[in-house]
């Protein structure tokens, strides 16, 4: 099975670039979906959080308190890491589970943070949908109601956009209308489905 990991900065359309991926045919498997299904209640993933941080990061529904773990975990290098040691080998278990029983031409892996967690060796090629940072920023002001200096700090959180391109085999990029989206995405599905025939 030919695996594409598909990563960008935040804000670069990842969603829209995956949603036409999986309209041309492809399967997609989305890892921050995945990542909100293993911390469900009765989920290992969620025991050994409560483990490791009590169960004050749960909501009085039992479920993760999503904003009040991003707020723990802001600033905190030494719990961010922990926190992560407990979900990413569960999300790329189940990634893997997944994988085993989609099928399909060839399969799409949404990994935002493919580069920044050196994750390129699961996959069989990296595809970054890359933007100019000023669309970013004016995205996440727009989409999310950010402050342009907010968006800044965002952008300034992750990989720089020169190493994420550094890492890519293929490149979207996503500065024009939705058409050239289209058209991009139909090429590199044509690109894929050749690829995965001979894979």
């Amino acid at each position: 099975m030919l695996r594409i990991g598909l990563t960008g900065g935040v804000a670069s359309g990842k969603t829209t670039v995956a949603k036409l991926f999986a309209d041309a045919g492809a399967v997609v498997l989305d890892t921050d979906v995945i990542a909100r299904e293993v911390v469900e209640p009765g989920e290992p993933a969620l025991a050994a959080l409560v483990e490791a941080l009590g169960d004050g990061i749960l909501g009085a529904d039992g479920h993760l308190d999503r904003a009040l773990l991003r707020r723990r975990l802001f600033g905190d290098e030494a719990l961010r890491r922990r926190v992560e040691s407990i979900l990413h080998p569960a999300i790329l278990a189940k990634l893997g589970r997944q994988s085993a029983d989609a099928g399909g031409p060839y399969q799409l892996h949404v990994i935002p943070l493919l580069v920044e967690n050196d994750l390129a060796g699961i996959v069989d090629r990296v595809l970054v949908v890359d933007c100019p940072v000023e669309r970013q920023i004016e995205r996440l002001m727009q989409r999310d109601g950010e402050t342009r200096e907010g968006a800044g700090a965002m952008l300034a959180a992750q990989v720089s956009r020169e190493t994420r391109l550094a890492a890519a085999d293929d490149v979207i990029v996503n500065d024009g209308t939705l058409a050239d989206l289209v058209a991009q995405v139909a090429d590199l599905d044509r690109k894929y489905r050749d690829l995965a025939g001979k894979h």
